[in-house]
C-alpha cells in the first residue's frame, strides 16, 4: 500500500456511504430535522477525559469541536424541535485501535422522551444501519451498577477506591500510581479493561444508570445520572443522555471540572457562555446522544482497526 493511497477499500467506501444514506433516511421517516453548526468555537469542552485542538483564526483563539452538542442545543432552545447532525469532530491525544483524531459523529435529540426511550430509538436504528444478521435480536439492557458486579465483581456505587484497585491488580491490568485519589478514574480504567470488552458479544448491549459522579451532561436522579452507553463487539458505540436543562447545575459542573483540570495540572478551558445563556432562555425537556459512525462501521464489515474504515485517518491526512 503506497502512502498517498486510501487505507480503506473502495467496498468500504461504498459501505459507508451505504450506512449514512441509511441513517438520513430513517432520520427523515422519523421527522428529524438535519442541522449543520460550527466547527470552531470561541469555547471548549471542559471534561476532564477530553482534550480539544486549539486552532489560531483571524488573530484568535479558537476550538474545533470535540462534538456538536453545545450548538445543537442552542438550536433546540430556538424552537427547532427533533434534530440530528452528520458531523466532523476532533479530539487531541486520541489516536489508536478505536481512535483516530478526527471523527465523524452521528449526534441527534428527541424532545419529550428520557434516555430509556431514546435507548429504543438508538436501536432501530442500529437495525437500519447494521447488516441484517447483526441487528436480529432484541438488544440486553443493564445498569452500570450491575455490569461493573457482573465483570468485575465489585460495587460501583459503594466500594472504596481500595477496593477497586485490588480488583484490578488481581486481573493483571496496570494501575496508574496515584489513582486512589480519584474513583471515578478507577471505574473507568474497570470500565474499559474489564467490562467494555465482553459488552455487545451476542448483540447490542446498553449499559445505563452511571453513578451520579459521572453524569457528564445528564438529568441527576439520587445516586444515578440519566445516562446511558452502547456496546456491541466489545466497542464503546454511544454516549447518551436525558439532558440537564438546569443553566445553574451546568455553570456549576463545568466550573467542576475546570477544578478537577486545575487539580490534575490540566489547563482550564473556556467555557460556552451562549450555551448556558440558552439553557437560561429555556431549552425544552429531551435526551440526546452522540454515535461513532466510524465504530459502527467496523461493527458492520468486523474491522479490526479503524484505519480500515477511514479513506484518510491522521498519519495519511
Amino acid at each position: 500500500m503506497t502512502a498517498w493511497s486510501s487505507t480503506a477499500t473502495l467496498g468500504t467506501l461504498e459501505l459507508r456511504a451505504r450506512m449514512l444514506r441509511a441513517a438520513r433516511d430513517y432520520f427523515a421517516a422519523t421527522h428529524t430535522l438535519e442541522v449543520e453548526t460550527p466547527t470552531l468555537s470561541v469555547a471548549a469542552v471542559t471534561d476532564v477525559h477530553l482534550a480539544s485542538v486549539a486552532a489560531q483564526v483571524s488573530g484568535a483563539t479558537r476550538y474545533l469541536h470535540t462534538s456538536p452538542e453545545y450548538a445543537m442545543k442552542r438550536l433546540l432552545a430556538s424552537g427547532c424541535g427533533d434534530i440530528y447532525q452528520i458531523a466532523r469532530v476532533y479530539r487531541d491525544g486520541e489516536s489508536g485501535r478505536y481512535h483516530n483524531p478526527e471523527f465523524t459523529m452521528l449526534e441527534w435529540y428527541r424532545l419529550g422522551i428520557d434516555h430509556h426511550a431514546l435507548m429504543t430509538d438508538v436501536e432501530h436504528l442500529l437495525a437500519a444501519l447494521l447488516p441484517a444478521h447483526r441487528s436480529s435480536e432484541r438488544a440486553e439492557r443493564i445498569s452500570y451498577r450491575d455490569a461493573v458486579q457482573l465483570h468485575a465483581g465489585v460495587d460501583a456505587l459503594d466500594d472504596p477506591p481500595s477496593v477497586l484497585i485490588a480488583a484490578l491488580n488481581q486481573a493483571g491490568v496496570d494501575v496508574p500510581a496515584g489513582l486512589e485519589q480519584h474513583r471515578d478514574a478507577c471505574l473507568d480504567l474497570i470500565m474499559s479493561t474489564l467490562v467494555g470488552p465482553h459488552l455487545g458479544r451476542e448483540r447490542v448491549t446498553f449499559i445505563h444508570d452511571y453513578p451520579a459522579s459521572q453524569a457528564a451532561l445528564a438529568r441527576v436522579h439520587g445516586r444515578v445520572a440519566s445516562r446511558f452507553e452502547t456496546y456491541l463487539d466489545g466497542i464503546e458505540l454511544a454516549n447518551g443522555f436525558h439532558e440537564l436543562a438546569d443553566a445553574k447545575e451546568q455553570r456549576s459542573r463545568f466550573d467542576a471540572d475546570n477544578a478537577e483540570r486545575r487539580q490534575r495540572g490540566l489547563p482550564p478551558m473556556p467555557i460556552d457562555d451562549r450555551f448556558l445563556d440558552a439553557l437560561e432562555h429555556g431549552m425544552p425537556a429531551c435526551s440526546g446522544v452522540a454515535l461513532g459512525f466510524d465504530r459502527l462501521v467496523m461493527c458492520a464489515m468486523d474491522a479490526k482497526h479503524i484505519d480500515e474504515v477511514i479513506a484518510f485517518p491522521f498519519g495519511r491526512a
